[in-house]
């Protein structure tokens, strides 16, 4: 457990002692509540990673592949085939 210094600013006092004098916590726990409440916050609005916009496309299994990884290139071979008898 860490032990922290903070500075407020007149607002943020006035803000504090109000919301004690309301739920009846003390400073640390209102300053505990008031970073989850923003840790929540943050966590939505975070960009997303790469990896979980994949995974919500539903590629099924293979995605896009015309054939699997160990037949590439006779599939290769045989897609430049179908492009030249065009």
């Amino acid at each position: 457990m860490g032990t922290r210094t903070v500075r407020l600013d007149d607002e943020a006092e006035r803000t504090l002692d109000r919301i004690r004098a309301l739920t009846g916590l003390s400073i640390s726990e209102v300053l505990k509540h008031g970073l989850s409440a923003y840790e929540t916050e943050v966590l939505e609005q975070a960009p997303r990673k790469p990896y979980e916009i994949f995974r919500q496309l539903d590629l099924d299994a293979g995605g896009y592949a015309i054939a699997p990884a160990r037949d590439a290139k006779s599939a290769l071979a045989e897609v430049i085939r179908r492009k030249r008898a065009r």
